[in-house]
């Protein structure tokens, strides 16, 4: 099993402990990349895909740790598009 096929088992877990390091990891494994902002791009994140629907999403702060919902509303994203 890759990592990328452990992380992805992890997430669809949705555990507590999901970082926005290993989010952001899961994504670009999935072809995601983030999109580049401007100067005041503040704490909204853009992840964008050839052929998947764009995923927008506040990077958690102070903490490192990824609310529940967002795992939830991503997991549901990328089912729906296929790539799970």
């Amino acid at each position: 099993m890759s990592r990328h096929d452990k992380l992805v088992s992890r997430f669809r877990c949705k555990p507590k402990d999901f970082t926005w390091d290993e989010l952001a990891r899961l994504l670009e494994g999935f072809g995601y990349s983030e999109a580049e902002r401007g100067k005041t791009g503040g704490s909204r994140r853009r992840f964008v895909h050839d052929s998947a629907p764009a995923i927008s999403l506040h990077k958690p702060h102070p903490g490192s740790i990824v609310k529940r919902y967002v795992i939830k509303e991503i997991l549901r994203m990328l089912i729906e598009g296929g790539l799970i």
